[in-house]
């Protein structure tokens, strides 16, 4: 580590704590050349996540942008913000520990799609109908049918 006072890189940590939150660590330092004292911070370093829009662009992640998103899709719902936030930590956790970096935006879309169906089937669908641009009343009396238990069975009788 450079001492900021004379340069050298010659030096010692007297003391290191962590924040309380546990993502950061503080060194208290000594030049052992001036003999100066300073103060070193020290995080992990997080690859960013790129999303690649529909026209190709892509653009980094924004963590609330999702939140926003999910937000809208969860009004007068019962849905907590600690359950919103869960989400969007919950996926991101998800691409970190895959080791991937780019996500489209229709696979991060339907990544929140599997979260949300579980959580609250309104929001799901709410969410749905912007993620997957229905044009019609058609789009959304199939997305229903595929929420609804009835309509599930009807489908498996059908199809035997």
């Amino acid at each position: 580590m450079k001492c900021p006072y004379c340069g050298s890189l010659d030096s010692k940590v007297n003391d290191s704590r962590s924040s309380d939150a546990g993502d950061v660590i503080r060194r208290r330092r000594e030049c052992l050349d001036c003999q100066k004292r300073f103060t070193t911070f020290e995080r992990v370093e997080e690859t960013p996540i790129t999303v690649i829009k529909k026209d190709d662009g892509r653009e980094p992640f924004n963590r609330q942008k999702l939140l926003d998103g999910l937000r809208r899709a969860t009004v007068k719902r019962h849905v907590s913000n600690d359950q919103i936030e869960s989400i969007v930590t919950d996926l991101e956790a998800e691409l970190r520990n895959q080791f991937k970096y780019e996500v489209t935006s229709k696979k991060l879309g339907d990544m929140v799609l599997v979260r949300l169906r579980k959580l609250d089937k309104v929001a799901y669908v709410r969410f749905a109908s912007v993620h997957r641009e229905f044009q019609d009343v058609d789009e959304f009396t199939s997305e229903l049918n595929k929420l609804t238990p009835a309509s599930r069975k009807k489908t498996r009788k059908r199809s035997k």
